[in-house]
């Protein structure tokens, strides 16, 4: 079978994963357009009940022992990543919905993208497609690249999984940048739900059918593109 390893972009340029790396990567990419960033409450309240759910499935288990948590961790093992010390950003926040925290508000934008993750149990990076700047690679970081984080600080990239424009990196499974996040002028997304090379296509497709639902339902999204690259394709 022959992996996908490239997906155009609406403006013309062009979203690839290095080759490299292709097998041990399923790579889920969402560009939804014409979106509406306010703050209403919709997709807040609906990861609000999703966590009492959660809570009252995985209350007092070991986070190893969750099973849907396996899918994210194993991808950051096959990159050298410790999960334990560098957490992905889904089990981030089933832990503190497990710890009955709750969500951080941010926009009905921002909360969509946690109310998937937080029920696919999968990192998204989701950038303000206006800031990202030329073709996109999802690749393994070198020595000295790293990116601002939002509110994380410095995020070292040095052999770890990222993603990088015609400015640098921009993102990873782990944390979102300060230059490419969204903000109320937002206007286009870029969705990358993250999963390993063994996680099938026929499970991602699936996922990025309710994603777009969610973005549709809370934040007047339309789909304009979407591509399965890598290992599961």
């Amino acid at each position: 079978m022959t992996l996908q390893l490239a997906h155009g972009l609406p403006d013309g340029h062009t979203l690839r994963i290095d080759p490299p790396i292709a097998d041990r990567v399923c790579a889920g990419v969402l560009v939804i357009t014409q979106v509406v960033v306010d703050d209403r409450s919709g997709p807040a309240d609906a990861a609000a009940t999703l966590g009492g759910v959660l809570r009252e499935r995985w209350a007092g288990t070991q986070p190893s022992r969750i099973p849907g948590l396996a899918e994210a961790r194993n991808l950051y093992k096959s990159f050298g990543m410790e999960p334990t010390r560098h957490r992905p950003s889904s089990e981030a926040l089933l832990r503190r919905t497990l710890q009955g925290k709750g969500l951080y508000r941010i926009s009905n934008l921002v909360d969509t993208c946690n109310l998937a993750s937080l029920d696919f149990l999968l990192p998204i990076g989701m950038y303000d497609l206006a800031k990202v700047s030329g073709d996109v690679t999802l690749r393994v970081g070198r020595e000295g690249e790293s990116y601002a984080g939002i509110r994380k600080g410095s995020v070292n990239l040095d052999g770890r999984l990222g993603f990088f424009d015609d400015d640098g990196p921009f993102g990873s499974p782990t944390s979102d940048s300060a230059r490419t996040c969204t903000s109320a002028a937002t206007t286009d997304v870029l969705a990358v739900v993250l999963a390993t090379g063994e996680y099938a296509a026929t499970e991602m497709a699936a996922r990025l059918d309710i994603f777009a639902g969610l973005f549709a339902a809370h934040a007047e999204g339309r789909e304009s593109g979407r591509a399965i690259l890598g290992g599961g394709a």
